[in-house]
C-alpha cells in the first residue's frame, strides 16, 4: 500500500474589492495606462483652471449693485448687474408695478407642473385644475379684469412667457404627436400620405422658420379684420413643431412592438383603439421615455427663438436689460450665465424626472 503525502494548496489572492470609493477610482480612473494618462491630463487642467474660475466668480468678484465698482482693476466677476437688473430679466418689460402679478401667475404655473408630475395627484380632477390655473395666469397676465390694470401680450415676457410657451406647447403637442405616429402607421393611404406630408415639411425646416411664417406670413392669408394674437401664433407654431419631432420618436417605439401582439389582440376580438390603448401604446410609450424628454427639454430651451418675433422671454429679455444701459452693457457674460442657471434648473429637473419615469414604467423588465 502506497502511502499518500499530503500537499497542500497553494494560497489564492484575496478577492479584489469592487465596492467603494478607492474601488470606483480604480475601476473608472486608473483602469489601464490610457485612462490614467487622460485622468492625469484632465486632472492637471482641472487643478489649473477650476482655482481661476472660482477666483473670478466668487473670490474677486463684485456683489453690489454699482457699475463703477465693477470697473476696478483687478474685480473679477459683476454680479452686480443681475442685482441691479433681475426684475427685467425675469420679467422684460411688464409695468415695473405690476410685476407682482406675473410673480404669482409664474408661482401658480409651476406648482401646476410640479403637481402634474406626481402621482398623487394623478385624478380626474387634474385637469380642471389645469382649467383653473390656465384661467388665473391669464387673468393676472393680461388683466382688464378684477379691477387690473390691461398689460398687452407684446409686453409679456421673461421667466413666464418661457414657461407658458414651454408648458402648453408641450402638453398639446403631446397628443398631436401620438395621433400623427399612430397615422404615419395606418393602413388608409390618405392618412398616412397626410401624416408623412407634416412631419416632413415641419422637420425639413428650422424652428425660427415656422415662427417667422406664423408671426408675419400667416396674418396675410387672414381675411380683412380679423387678427389673431402674435402669442398664439407663436405657440400654435412651436406646438406643431415639437408635435413633428415626437411623432416620430413615438412611432420608434410603435415600431418596436412585435406584430404577434396585435394579431393576439385581433384573435381576441379587440378593436383597433383597445388594442393601441391596452397593448400597444403602454409599451411603445414606455421604450421612448428617454427620446420624448429629450424633445421637451429641447423644446423648452428653442423658445429662446421668439425673439425673432419681438417676445421677450427669457434669453431676449436679458439682451434687452443690458443693451439698453450702456453703464451695465460690458457685463453681458454674467447675465448669460444667470440666465443659464435658470435653464440648467429647469432642464436638469426634466432629466431627473424622466430618469424616475424610465425606471417606473420599466419595473416589470427589472430583476
Amino acid at each position: 500500500m502506497t502511502a499518500t503525502t499530503f500537499k497542500p494548496i497553494a494560497a489564492r489572492p484575496a478577492p479584489v474589492n469592487t465596492e467603494g470609493p478607492l474601488a470606483w477610482v480604480k475601476a473608472n480612473l486608473l483602469a489601464d495606462w490610457k485612462t490614467t494618462l487622460a485622468t492625469l491630463i484632465i486632472g492637471g487642467l482641472m487643478l489649473w483652471l477650476v482655482p481661476q474660475i472660482l477666483n473670478w466668480a466668487f473670490i474677486k468678484a463684485s456683489w453690489l449693485p454699482n457699475y463703477e465698482a465693477c470697473r476696478v482693476e483687478g474685480v473679477g466677476a459683476c454680479w452686480g448687474v443681475i442685482a441691479e437688473k433681475y426684475r427685467i430679466i425675469i420679467f422684460g418689460r411688464y409695468p415695473f408695478d405690476e410685476q407682482w402679478r406675473p410673480l404669482v401667475a409664474t408661482v401658480l404655473l409651476t406648482g401646476l407642473l410640479v403637481a402634474s408630475c406626481m402621482r398623487m395627484f394623478w385624478k380626474a380632477w387634474l385637469s380642471v385644475l389645469w382649467l383653473v390655473v390656465l384661467a388665473a395666469f391669464f387673468t393676472l397676465m393680461h388683466g382688464n379684469t378684477l379691477g387690473l390694470s390691461q398689460v398687452d401680450t407684446d409686453r409679456w415676457g421673461g421667466l413666464p412667457l418661457t414657461i407658458l410657451l414651454a408648458s402648453l406647447s408641450l402638453v398639446a403637442s403631446f397628443p398631436i404627436a401620438l395621433l400623427v405616429a399612430l397615422g404615419r402607421r395606418s393602413s388608409l393611404p390618405a392618412i398616412r400620405s397626410f401624416c408623412t406630408i407634416y412631419v416632413e415639411l415641419i422637420r425639413g425646416v428650422p424652428l425660427i422658420s415656422v415662427l417667422f411664417m406664423a408671426s408675419f406670413m400667416f396674418p396675410l392669408f387672414m381675411p380683412p379684420g380679423v387678427k389673431i394674437d402674435v402669442l398664439i401664433r407663436v405657440l400654435v407654431g412651436i406646438t406643431l413643431f415639437a408635435a413633428a419631432y415626437s411623432a416620430e420618436v413615438i412611432r420608434g417605439g410603435l415600431q418596436a412592438i412585435p406584430k404577434g401582439q396585435v394579431e393576439a389582440a385581433a384573435t381576441l376580438g379587440l378593436s383597433y383603439w383597445q388594442t393601441q390603448r391596452k397593448i400597444v401604446l403602454p409599451q411603445a410609450l414606455a421604450m421612448v421615455v428617454p427620446g420624448i424628454m429629450n424633445n421637451f427639454i429641447s423644446t423648452f430651451k428653442d423658445t429662446s427663438l421668439v425673439t425673432i418675433v419681438s417676445l421677450y422671454e427669457l434669453t431676449g429679455a436679458m439682451s434687452l436689460a443690458l443693451n439698453s444701459d450702456a453703464n451695465w452693457r460690458p457685463f453681458v457674460i454674467e447675465g448669460y450665465l444667470f440666465i443659464a442657471l435658470i435653464y440648467f434648473v429647469f432642464c436638469f429637473s426634466m432629466s431627473r424626472y424622466s430618469h424616475w419615469v424610465e425606471k417606473e414604467v420599466n419595473k416589470s423588465k427589472q430583476k
